[in-house]
């Protein structure tokens, strides 16, 4: 069954949520996640027993054309808001980050909109979890230092300087006591610097520079076949804002033409990350 899942993702375009009934399209339940839950993953080498106890995740990262990143609400409405927790909604929101979740049902629905939108499957990337670890999904690379704007978890404004070193998005799963084939799943953007060195002070001082954006965390119960959709609420090409360093390509990505599909186009692009459930062996 999971492997059938998997063709029937691959063959919609490179593409349940546990309690999930209908489309939500009013604000959440003021369900949280505790700061806790957003922490680094504890070091160490793991035994093989925990390495082949993994929740397994397939990422696939789209690029749209800036013009059509409207055409995404059409995807936002079919799509679940009640089963996902945040540290603080409003401040999720008003990041321009939108999250949503959907049904192995869905995903031709979701597959048709992205093409609608001249999307294009850009990366692909497998993650096996461990219980209580985390791994770090690149989105963009920082060459030098700058300075980036977000709205704190608070509700405030803030800044922070950040780079050399990578935007991620980290991905945390646990287990559930007493609850099979089901893991809870916090992800989250942080800046981390690149440890090359396995000495522990060199990796305890790459972890002292890493800045954690906790108000754009979000949480969910996942399984096999459940799947996550990220991605802005609008195009903001400006790079010193935290959505727009996220999601957005300003320099451009190429889009064949649908009037001459020989000639491709440089065009400003927006990211779109979908985060599928694959498996749960533990």
């Amino acid at each position: 069954m999971i492997r059938a899942f998997q063709i029937a993702f691959l063959s919609c375009f490179g593409f349940y949520i546990v309690g999930c009934s209908s489309p939500e399209e009013s604000e959440p339940k003021p369900k949280q996640i505790k700061i806790s839950d957003i922490a680094p993953s504890h070091s160490g080498k793991q035994s093989a027993a925990e390495l082949l106890n993994t929740a397994n995740f397939d990422v696939y990262i789209f690029e749209i054309p800036a013009e059509n990143a409207s055409k995404l609400n059409d995807a936002w409405q079919i799509l679940y808001l009640n089963p996902l927790l945040f540290t603080n909604y409003n401040a999720f929101r008003a990041n321009s980050f939108m999250v949503r979740t959907g049904g192995v049902q869905m995903w031709q629905r979701v597959n048709d909109l992205l093409r609608a939108a001249d999307g294009q499957k850009i990366v692909t990337v497998s993650l096996l979890l461990p219980d209580g670890q985390a791994n770090d999904l690149i989105i963009t690379e920082l060459n030098s230092k700058q300075s980036i704007s977000y709205i704190a978890a608070e509700g405030r404004s803030e800044g922070a300087t950040i780079g050399p070193g990578n935007l991620v998005l980290r991905i945390k799963t646990e287990k559930i006591p007493q609850l099979q084939g089901v893991c809870k799943v916090i992800a989250y953007p942080v800046f981390a610097v690149p440890v090359i060195s396995s000495i522990p002070e060199l990796e305890a001082r790459a972890k002292l520079r890493e800045f954690v954006f906790s108000s754009a965390a979000f949480g969910l119960k996942m399984g096999p076949g459940d799947f996550v959709v990220l991605g802005p609420q609008t195009y903001i090409s400006d790079q010193s804002t935290l959505a727009g360093l996220f999601f957005s390509k300003p320099e451009g990505g190429l889009f064949f033409s649908p009037a001459d599909p020989r000639k491709p186009e440089l065009k400003p692009a927006v990211r779109i990350l979908l985060l599928v459930c694959s498996r749960i062996n533990y």
